[in-house]
């Protein structure tokens, strides 16, 4: 068995769990926030047999695709950081899933 923990954007997260569940993949979700854009992220932990893997793997790759996305960074002066005074836009990619897939030597349902 292997558990695939999957870093996934919000928007993303409500067709990638309809698409896990339609297919009797088991995923438990939590609520996550991403530390360079502050946005909210989905952390998905899926349990699958080994030879499922693929199947899951594949079914996050179809959802979760990469986009481009413009945020505002705020610009540092001699290393101080201003308030958003004078912020600029930066295209930056976002979406896509991060995926973690580990080994189980046990698993129990109580």
């Amino acid at each position: 068995m292997k558990l695939i923990i999957a870093i996934v954007q919000d928007e993303d997260s409500s067709r990638l769990l309809t698409g896990l569940m339609r297919k009797g993949i088991g995923v438990t979700k939590l609520a996550t926030t991403g530390g360079f854009l502050k946005a909210g992220n989905t952390t998905l932990m899926i349990g699958v047999e080994d030879e499922r893997v693929e199947e899951a793997i594949s079914t996050i790759e179809s959802v979760c695709k990469s986009r481009k996305q413009l945020t505002t960074t705020p610009t540092t002066i001699s290393g101080v950081t201003t308030s958003g005074f004078n912020a600029f836009p930066v295209e930056v990619t976002v979406g896509g899933a991060t995926l973690f897939v580990l080994s189980v030597d046990q698993f129990l349902k109580i």
